[in-house]
């Protein structure tokens, strides 16, 4: 759910995600709530992924332990493009809770907290 890597500075990641019609997650033609939770958590796994320790390598496994404040402004259809970034804002042991925000256009679509918990192989 992430095609480009924009930005990687400090504790932020940001990336875009162009919406093609052969995505899972849309529903009458628009990208539905599965898939925008998705993007924001793919897009601070590719934060993790950088990370020192981690580059060339591949990023741990993660799963999304929580979900809080959640508001979608509106849904972007089959064809649009989406600019993602997430910020972490806590990490705790193997949790990492990020701030994750969406937007078109530079407008703000959706946005919410994840907590993402890692797993050492």
């Amino acid at each position: 759910m992430v095609d480009k890597v924009i930005d990687i500075s400090g504790k932020t990641t940001v990336t875009s995600f162009h919406i093609c019609p052969e995505n899972v997650f849309l529903e009458n033609g628009l990208f539905r709530e599965p898939g925008l939770i998705e993007n924001m958590a793919q897009t601070a796994a590719a934060g993790v992924g950088s990370k020192p320790g981690h580059t060339g390598k591949n990023p741990p496994m993660g799963f999304i332990g929580g979900i809080r404040n959640l508001k979608i402004n509106s849904f972007p259809a089959v064809g649009q493009e989406i600019r993602t970034s997430v910020t972490v804002t806590h990490e705790i042991f193997d949790a990492t809770v990020v701030e994750g925000t969406i937007s078109i256009d530079q407008k703000i679509i959706a946005s919410c907290e994840l907590k993402i918990f890692l797993l050492d192989k």
